[in-house]
Parts: structure tokens; C-alpha cells; sequence
């Protein structure tokens, strides 16, 4: 066998690597799609049930009780643990494996959090799967606003953690009502109906997860004005808080059907989204 013969076959099997690796990954980040989808249904269809004075918990917990007493629950749960695996290596491959101009030092960051945030959810749901961590979504956000104020300059980290959980909100808002998410999918294998589908989705679904965080964090961001860890709200309770204002539970209604929104959306991305 000549050098160029090696060198060639040596490039080959390098092409063919890469090219396993990226399908690999892109089938990580749909399935990723697929497992959040799941969830932020769920919770809206919770959130609706609560406006109407129906009972739950419209949060993540609750959205796992729901599939847990379904035919073939504990299979579903498990299928979502390696659903936010999967998101959750696909994320950090982009954090970690992306270069360029188009994935900047900031992008990686953000991907890098991203990461971490659903490598949390999938071991909490893997703990729910397993029988443990069945605990309330408010206590644990009231229980860590509690430890992190006895830190030394505690109120001033709550506080700041306030602040950052507002912006999230905030951006992820703006960001939808902007439609910024249309650069991240492939709208040119979408016919017309389709993109207004899935832009409607986006927008809508968008605002309402954006309205949520920033919410929760206002809630916290007051926890620590006032110093008191019960101030802190986990997403059920935030829901909830939008029955108390002047539009009732209309308002809660409303948010409900965004989150529905943005759980379909979440199907869209997994099938048209460039990853």
C-alpha cells in the first residue's frame, strides 16, 4: 500500500467519523426538543386546569406526576430522562465542539448553562423515575432562597440571582416577539402555511416562557428585599400568582395556552431546527 493510499483512507475514515459523530449529536438535539415539548404541554394543560379551579401542580413535578400514572408511565419517564440527556449533551457538544464567527465566546457560554441546566433536569427526572424527589417545586425554590440568604452578602446574591432570572425572561421575550428564533431553523423546507405555523408558535409560546421567568424572578428579587426566603416562588406557585391580579384567572389562562404554544414549538424545532 503506497503513502497516498493511507493518507487517503486515513481521510476517509476521519469524514466518516465526523459525519457519525454529527448525526449523532442532531439526533440528541431532536430528541432534546421532543422530551421539553413534552413537559411545557403538559404544564400548560396544568396551568389551565388550575385557572378553572380543578387542582394540580403546574410545574415540572407535576407535569412528571401526570405522565406517572399513565399506561406505560414509568417507560414514558425513563424515555424523558434520556430526552434531557440528550439535550443536555447536545448543548454542551456546542458549547465545547463549535467554532466560527457564527458561535461566538458568548454563544458557547449560554450553551454552556444550558448544559448544566438540562443535565439537572435530567437527573431530577431520573430521580423522580426512580421513585425519589417527589418534593414540593415551591419548598425546594423557598428552601435554596433560605440557604443562599445565611451566605455572607446572601441577600445582595439572591438579589442579583433576582435580577439575572428578570433579564432571562426578559430577553427570551423580546427575542420571540422579535421572531430572532427563525434564524435557527430551516424555514426554506417549510411551505408558506407552515412557517406562519410555526412563527405563530414561536411568538406566542416565546413571550408566555419569557413572562413566567421573569416572573419567578421578580418574586425572588423580592425574597430578598424583604428578606424572607417565602417570598420565593417555584414555577407552580408563580402560575398561580397570575389569578391574583386584576385580569384573574383569565390572565393564568392565557399564559397556560403560551406554554401549550411553546411546548409545540418545541416539536417544530426538533423537526426543522439546524443543529
Amino acid at each position: 500500500m503506497t503513502l497516498s493510499q493511507i493518507l487517503r483512507r486515513g481521510r476517509t475514515a476521519r469524514s466518516t467519523a465526523r459525519s457519525a459523530e454529527k448525526e449523532t449529536l442532531t439526533a440528541a438535539g431532536r430528541a432534546g426538543f421532543i422530551a421539553r415539548g413534552v413537559v411545557y404541554v403538559l404544564i400548560g394543560m396544568l396551568s389551565i386546569r388550575i385557572a378553572v379551579g380543578s387542582g394540580g401542580q403546574a410545574d415540572r413535578q407535576g407535569a412528571l406526576h401526570e405522565i406517572a400514572v399513565q399506561p406505560f408511565g414509568k417507560t414514558m419517564l425513563w424515555a424523558l430522562v434520556v430526552g434531557f440527556a440528550a439535550m443536555a449533551l447536545w448543548r454542551g457538544s456546542r458549547a465545547v465542539l463549535t467554532r466560527g464567527r457564527q458561535h461566538k465566546a458568548g454563544s458557547r457560554v449560554v450553551d454552556g448553562g444550558r448544559a448544566i441546566f438540562y443535565a439537572a433536569v435530567c437527573w431530577g427526572t431520573a430521580k423522580y423515575a426512580a421513585g425519589d424527589g417527589q418534593s414540593n417545586g415551591n419548598a425546594q425554590s423557598q428552601d435554596w432562597t433560605a440557604s443562599a440568604l445565611k451566605l455572607p452578602y446572601g441577600q445582595e446574591l439572591v438579589g442579583a440571582g433576582g435580577c439575572i432570572l428578570i433579564g432571562i425572561g426578559t430577553v427570551l421575550a423580546v427575542k420571540a416577539a422579535m421572531r430572532r428564533f427563525l434564524r435557527d431553523l430551516d424555514t426554506g423546507a417549510m411551505s408558506r402555511r407552515t412557517k406562519q405555523v410555526v412563527t405563530a408558535l414561536g411568538v406566542g409560546g416565546g413571550v408566555a416562557r419569557g413572562m413566567v421567568f421573569a416572573a419567578a424572578g421578580i418574586f425572588i428579587l423580592v425574597a430578598a428585599i424583604r428578606f424572607d426566603p417565602q417570598e420565593a416562588k417555584g414555577m407552580d406557585a408563580t402560575l398561580r400568582s397570575f389569578t391574583q391580579t386584576p385580569a384573574g384567572p383569565w390572565l393564568l389562562v392565557a399564559v397556560a395556552i403560551g406554554l401549550i404554544l411553546f411546548g409545540v414549538f418545541s416539536f417544530a424545532s426538533a423537526r426543522w431546527r439546524r443543529l
